[in-house]
């Protein structure tokens, strides 16, 4: 299993997890997010053009997003395998990682689906809000942001069942109990994925 996508709303723990399990994989992960705040950080012309979509929890448009994430996968150590978080989030994304990896010749082997309740997302994203003094965590935004996770990106987990990709896992709990759930998952769907 080397080209897996974590799925998830906001304050899920994808981006957690996704480090930990990429290691577990032997594979990079992948953040849109993180490609996104790196451009503004580095006040990137497209950092500037970003940074109020960011601030304001919107979704980047897809041709950005898409661009850079073909990029990205066209950078050598994403060769053999990726885990991406926060990406695909609409349709179109989908379908441009399909296109993306049938260029390639490959396709996915899972999606992992983090879940929890709205109100403990909340509560997560208030407090790395705290933490990591991240503007864009405030609570109209994180409300904003929820409803568009619910209203465009959960529909799409539909299009993944339809293609027996879906492992779904509680996302509640420690980050050791959530990590342990997604290992445990991955080796009943491939046993001999972290071998």
């Amino acid at each position: 299993m080397k080209r897996v996508v974590l799925f998830g709303p906001p304050g899920v723990g994808k981006g957690t997890q996704g480090g930990r399990l990429a290691v577990a994989l032997g594979v990079p992960a992948i953040s849109t997010g993180d490609l996104f705040r790196a451009h503004v950080k580095n006040g990137t012309e497209l950092g500037t053009r970003l940074s109020a979509l960011i601030a304001a929890g919107d979704y980047v448009p897809d041709s950005i997003t898409n661009t850079m994430l073909a990029e990205r996968l066209a950078e050598p150590d994403a060769a053999a395998g990726f885990l991406l978080d926060g990406y695909p989030r609409t349709a179109d994304q989908v379908a441009e990682l399909d296109r993306l990896l049938a260029l390639a010749g490959t396709s996915l082997d899972a999606v992992l689906l983090l879940a929890a309740d709205d109100d403990v997302l909340e509560e997560r994203l208030l407090k790395r809000a705290a933490d990591q003094g991240r503007a864009d965590d405030t609570p109209e935004v994180i409300r904003h942001r929820l409803a568009l996770y619910h209203a465009e990106t959960e529909p799409l987990v539909a299009l993944y069942d339809a293609a027996d990709l879906v492992l779904r896992v509680d996302g509640v709990g420690t980050p050791d109990q959530v990590h342990e759930r997604l290992i445990e998952v991955i080796g009943q769907k491939e046993p001999s994925a972290l071998s």
